[in-house]
């Protein structure tokens, strides 16, 4: 899959990067095989063969959830670069 110079600044944009215009074709060649090989794969025939998980055989290796204290609204907003109310501002994410 081959794509364009606008398609990787869009990526850049989403994944909040700033992409310098000299990285961006390197930037693309690379996406772009990323996803040829993901193409090819998605062409395996996986039929017959059980969804896998885990391969190791243990059951959980993560411990229990502990309890713990709690930031305060001030101790959680207190490096918030942008707060209103008490609250997270944030940009927009829908477009009305």
């Amino acid at each position: 899959m081959t794509l364009s110079i606008d398609d990787v600044k869009h990526v850049a944009r989403l994944a909040r990067m700033h992409m310098p215009d000299e990285e961006l074709e390197q930037l693309r060649a690379q996406l772009s095989a990323i996803l040829d090989y993901v193409a090819l794969l998605q062409e395996l025939d996986v039929e017959g063969v059980p969804p896998t998980f885990q391969i190791s055989g243990l059951s959980s290796v993560t411990r229990s959830d502990e309890v713990n204290t709690r930031l305060s609204r001030d101790e959680a907003l207190r490096n918030a670069p942008d707060k209103y109310a008490g609250m997270f501002r944030v940009r927009a994410v829908f477009d009305e």
